[in-house]
């Protein structure tokens, strides 16, 4: 499922892009905020790979390289994960190489990737769990006019905060 922006090429991640996941999820300052079991190897971003084809074809998650036009490497991924039973709702998830922020590369990916959520996969309400102290996450999802939840706590891990959006009529 390839979207396009004015700058950037979202398309689904395949095994030429061993590398490029690899230096993406295990990226220190990304995984700051993130807990999760971090690829070492090639081998680990392979597997992560083949995973992640598995859950598209079962239609479990819709995920995407991020990628200027014209450059073939990822600096980036971004996902709607987590539907709800209904598939009405879903979970965004997004991770950017730190030497890509403040360019509005993600500004600019969420933006396609909730149009598409809400207008192709008819979604009603999109999640968004991030760190209490990943304030660029926070201004991100703000921007985009997601609302904190105040009174929700993410289980088993109470150093996340829930933001939702609704689908715009």
């Amino acid at each position: 499922m390839k979207l396009e922006t004015e700058r950037l090429i979202l398309n689904g991640i395949n095994e030429s892009h061993v590398e490029d996941i690899l230096k993406i999820r295990s990226n220190d300052v990304i995984n700051q905020y993130v807990k999760r079991n971090s690829p070492k190897t090639n081998y680990d971003a392979l597997e992560f790979i083949l995973h992640i084809k598995r859950k598209t074809q079962e239609k479990e998650i819709v995920f995407w390289g991020i990628s200027y036009k014209g450059y073939p490497r990822l600096i980036g991924t971004i996902c709607l994960w987590k539907f709800s039973e209904d598939r009405k709702t879903a979970e965004v998830g997004y991770e950017l190489l730190p030497d890509y922020h403040h360019q509005g590369i993600m500004t600019e990916a969420l933006k396609v990737v909730l149009e598409f959520g809400f207008n192709e996969l008819n979604l009603q309400n999109v999640l968004a769990f991030t760190d209490r102290l990943n304030t660029n996450s926070q201004l991100l999802l703000l921007k985009h006019n997601f609302v904190l939840e105040e009174s929700e706590t993410v289980e088993n891990n109470p150093d996340n905060v829930i933001f939702s959006l609704k689908k715009p009529f």
